[in-house]
């Protein structure tokens, strides 16, 4: 197997997700089945894995700490020059900062999670190649309670407003669109429902990958011992799934 392309991702944009689980092994037979992936060890250490499909890098898959740890959960990564100034930009707009900045490999990852408890992390340094505008796995969204404080919060936090910043802020049709390199990277969108029991619907990054037939994609995962269910708001057809750890995740006709 190729080894991976590594590159300095655009600071403010998305450049990498990841699955954090408490069985890394059942996760990669899960998503191997449902998804078609196929599993490379990386320089990350430990029983981190980075999958890939069609030859490219996907997403990762490492373990988390047993039942007192983190709950399984796909994360959504930013490019950031400094994670120790970035860390301080959210611990000042009354965020929740929950790990690192932890060395790995030749960069710095933190995970956090926003005012409504919507988690996301952010990384410092070399990321595979991965968000490459039109080309990129997957797409992401948050879905907020209050979609424009949200825009505020991660413009501030990320810089996307600053002079020299390579991402764009737009409004359409009462969402925010990213942009980067001429095309949008990431979307912001309300319908989060406060405290509502069904973390469906909670304020959450949603990673949406995308697959050639989200219908035959949701049935696998059904049958692997996931959970799916059509998903609203995303354009086209759309699933939401459930693995069996109980991490969130969406796919969508390409």
């Amino acid at each position: 197997m190729p080894s991976l392309e590594w590159k300095t991702p655009v600071a403010g944009a998305p450049c990498w997700v990841s699955l954090t689980t408490r069985d890394p092994r059942a996760s990669r037979a899960f998503y191997a089945r449902v998804m078609g992936w196929e599993f490379q060890e990386s320089t990350l250490g430990g029983d981190f894995v980075v999958a890939r499909a069609h030859g490219r890098a996907v997403a990762g898959i490492g373990g988390c700490p047993g039942p007192a740890g983190p709950s399984p959960v796909w994360i959504l990564y930013f490019a950031v020059p400094d994670a120790d100034e970035t860390a301080d930009r959210i611990r000042e707009r009354g965020a929740t900062l929950a790990v690192g900045p932890l060395p790995l490999g030749d960069g710095r990852a933190v995970i956090a999670a926003d005012r409504e408890g919507a988690a996301f992390g952010f990384w410092e340094g070399p990321a595979p190649v991965w968000s490459d505008g039109p080309r990129a796995p997957a797409r992401v969204d948050l879905r907020s309670r209050h979609v424009f404080d949200a825009a505020v919060f991660y413009a501030e936090v990320f810089g996307w407003a600053r002079p020299h910043s390579r991402c764009s802020v737009d409004y359409a049709q009462e969402r925010v669109l990213v942009r980067a390199g001429g095309h949008t990277v990431v979307t912001l969108r309300g319908g989060g429902v406060e405290n509502d029991p069904d973390p469906r619907v909670r304020a959450r990054w949603i990673v949406d990958f995308f697959v050639e037939d989200s219908r035959e994609t949701a049935a696998a995962a059904v049958a692997a011992g996931g959970e799916a269910a059509p998903a609203s708001g995303l354009t086209g057809a759309a699933y939401v799934i459930c693995d069996p750890e109980g991490a969130l995740f969406t796919v969508s006709d390409r």
